[in-house]
């Protein structure tokens, strides 16, 4: 099942003009506050009437607004996940969750939405003793158990403190990779795109700057000082091999070893979606000895960017997969940083935070 949305609306001071198709997995709306996201959501949703626009899920037309087509929200088949839970607070997580399945017509099974969400040693609980995470989970069930053919999470992990964040982001991989509807997920944190999506659009000023995997997005120089410069960084696939004595886990990825220290869900054979952040990665013209670092790439710079200021933003293929470095101008001109120059990137192991890896 997929989503596809045109939509041109105008507000005091702000218009949006957006097109963008959403397929199966997590498509994240990615940008900076009033960039768009949640209102291109509450379109999907129906709370917002457009200008103009046209919405298909699966082959359903949810809004036409040149044929005068405008389904009312209850007809739309949405699920939506809010900030906040907003659970009946009188009511028992069995009940609440119950609430959601009075909707449905067919779809997910309720003991299957329980297991896949982990939540039921929870059911005869009431909101007030779950976490903000065990919340946010219940909330994601009673969605999916309301038989939607889209599911709309509007910065689900944003009222969490990062240790909730970690609790739930386990089950939102889960969620992506076993839900079987589209998740439109707005978020303005790069680290959580980079985990949790599929497919990325990035929003500035009410349009697209780019739409594609993500992997491909993030991994473009040029989207680096629109989506933030201390946060920009690139996905890279790897496979874990084995876990080794003092602790470190190695992986393969397509450019060759990495090491990383042991998490949850690194079992060997487990494929991973790595992050590394570009100011995290150093360049090196000949392959460096006797460096504390464990973890080096050979690669071939695709790209050069230069920034406003002394930075420079340089694309690498890293064993075809596109990696960022940030460096200064000083830098890449000292090495001779260009399109075509080979050169080794070089990642510490402690600087890949443990919310940066998730599974592939």
């Amino acid at each position: 099942m997929t989503l596809s949305v045109a939509l041109r609306h105008g507000f005091p001071g702000f218009a949006l003009d957006v097109a963008f198709d959403a397929p199966a997995g997590v498509t994240a709306l990615f940008g900076r506050s009033g960039s768009g996201k949640t209102t291109v959501v509450n379109a999907v949703a129906g709370l917002l009437r457009p200008d103009h626009g046209r919405i298909v899920a699966g082959g359903a037309v949810l809004l036409d607004t040149a044929a005068g087509l405008v389904l009312p929200p209850h007809r739309r088949r949405v699920g939506y996940v809010f900030q906040e839970a907003r659970l009946f607070p009188h009511l028992t997580v069995r009940q609440n969750l119950l609430y959601g399945r009075w909707f449905r017509g067919g779809g997910a099974a309720f003991g299957q939405v329980v297991e896949m969400l982990g939540i039921g040693a929870l059911l005869a609980r009431r909101p007030a003793a779950l976490s903000g995470g065990e919340r946010q989970r219940v909330a994601i069930g009673r969605a999916l158990l309301s038989d939607p053919h889209i599911l709309l999470m509007d910065e689900p992990l944003a009222a969490l403190d990062e240790g909730r964040k970690a609790e739930i982001l386990p089950w939102l991989e889960r969620l992506r990779d076993g839900a079987g509807v589209p998740i439109l997920y707005v978020s303005h944190s790069l680290p959580e795109v980079a985990r949790l999506a599929t497919t990325v659009v990035v929003l500035d000023g009410g349009r697209v700057l780019r739409a594609g995997a993500v992997a491909e997005v993030l991994g473009d120089p040029a989207l680096a000082a629109p989506m933030g410069l201390r946060e920009a960084g690139s996905v890279l696939t790897a496979r874990v091999v084995a876990e080794e004595a003092d602790g470190l886990v190695r992986l393969e990825a397509a450019a060759g070893p990495l090491w990383l220290p042991k998490g949850p869900g690194m079992a060997a054979g487990q494929v991973l979606r790595v992050r590394i952040a570009a100011q995290d990665v150093i360049l090196s013209r000949d392959r460096p000895a006797g460096l504390s670092a464990l973890n080096i790439l050979p690669g071939v710079v695709t790209a050069v960017r230069m920034g406003d200021g002394p930075g420079a933003m340089v694309q690498l293929s890293v064993g075809g997969e596109a990696l960022l470095a940030r460096v200064t101008r000083r830098s890449a001109e000292a090495l001779g940083i260009a399109e075509g120059a080979g050169v080794f990137a070089v990642v510490k192991t402690v600087s890949v935070a443990q919310g940066d890896i998730g599974l592939g």
